[in-house]
């Protein structure tokens, strides 16, 4: 198997000592913008992916992940909330707390937790899991409740890790992971059985942003509770997420942000990088529980758009750079790369090789069997 690689070249760009910043005026970081606890969660995240993909060469992302994980750590209040957006010098901008940003959060913490290679690093993410336990019955938004679901999902997923403090089961009791990943899927469940009608396959009535999230975390909770209700529900908003992002040519097309998606309307322009990389996300979920090829063909594509295969036929990603333009308008690209176009980008880049390494895997043991 072949090692993959990215460049990181705009994420040191992007990062100081504080954490990652928020926007970019083309390659150059904007600080006056400040920074985000969503996307340093998010950069937390692709750091992660990056170094199980790095086959035992991942120094180039440790110290990136620890600046990410420090600020999440410094972002957490003393309920387990977390505080969003941060001014450059480092004050807290007023704010209505975010169920986004918390689901992120805990999912990233929850990716640091199973994959960071040694204990004094996941301590950390231990502590952030912890310490917003607390919180996850007041998440009130079908976002919030999908990223915590995929978290505990995950954790649950993989029962031979150990906590760095006490035992397994008693850091499961203090997670109430089963209870919660039951109630967490029921409440999505629920939120599909109220919206989806024939034609529409969905959990709201339009599709407005982050979408790919909803299947993707039922994809994740039916390999835990295995409920086909989930499965079923995922795999039925899959595909109506993908029919949506799919253009009559055969490229991908997000959703755009001028006016979303209903069952009337599909909005084409802006397109964001970030619906790609959740789309792609949600799709190699999908691959590996039920192993369609359609799955994997929709993570290529989906990497394929950064790439030039899209409604403009230009390509978004720096491959050098490891950078990603903000977004796709009628008039072409926007040519700031900011973070979270960024690691839209280098998520992606990092499903599609995950995915490529699942086919080699399954076909090798078709092959032996």
């Amino acid at each position: 198997m072949e090692t993959a690689k990215a460049s990181i070249r705009h994420l040191r760009r992007m990062t100081d000592d504080t954490g990652l910043i928020e926007h970019a005026l083309g390659l150059l970081p904007r600080r006056k913008e400040g920074y985000t606890t969503d996307d340093n969660a998010r950069a937390l995240w692709a750091c992660v992916e990056w170094m199980k993909l790095s086959s035992g060469k991942a120094d180039e992302w440790d110290e990136l992940a620890d600046t990410y994980l420090a600020f999440l750590l410094w972002m957490q209040r003393e309920d387990g909330s977390f505080h969003n957006n941060v001014a450059y010098d480092r004050q807290l901008e007023q704010e209505e707390p975010s169920d986004d940003c918390f689901g992120r959060t805990v999912w990233a913490a929850a990716s640091a937790w199973l994959g960071l290679p040694d204990d004094d690093r996941r301590i950390a993410a231990e502590s952030l899991l912890t310490r917003s336990a607390q919180q996850v019955e007041n998440l009130k938004f079908p976002r919030g409740w999908a990223y915590t679901l995929a978290a505990y999902s995950a954790i649950m997923r993989d029962p031979l890790r150990q906590p760095v403090q006490g035992s397994r089961a008693d850091w499961e009791q203090q997670l109430r992971l089963r209870e919660r990943v039951e109630w967490l899927e029921s409440r999505l469940l629920d939120q599909y059985k109220r919206h989806a009608v024939k034609g529409w396959s969905w959990f709201e009535p339009s599709m407005t942003y982050g979408n790919g999230v909803l299947p993707w975390s039922l994809f994740m909770s039916y390999q835990v509770t295995g409920s086909e209700e989930a499965r079923r529900a995922a795999r039925e908003s899959l595909d109506m997420l993908r029919k949506i992002m799919t253009a009559p040519e055969g490229w991908i097309r997000p959703v755009g942000n001028e006016a979303w998606a209903t069952a009337d309307h599909v909005s084409q322009w802006d397109q964001q990088p970030l619906e790609v990389m959740k789309l792609a996300l949600a799709a190699k979920e999908a691959y590996l529980v039920e192993w369609k090829r359609e799955d994997a063909d929709t993570v290529r594509r989906c990497r394929e758009w950064f790439h030039g295969s899209n409604d403009c036929s230009v390509r978004l990603a720096d491959m050098d750079e490891g950078s990603c333009c903000d977004g796709l308008t009628r008039g072409g690209p926007n040519r700031n790369k900011g973070a979270e176009s960024t690691l839209s980008y280098l998520l992606t880049e990092a499903f599609y090789n995950e995915t490529v390494f699942l086919t080699q895997e399954r076909e090798a043991q078709l092959y032996s069997g």
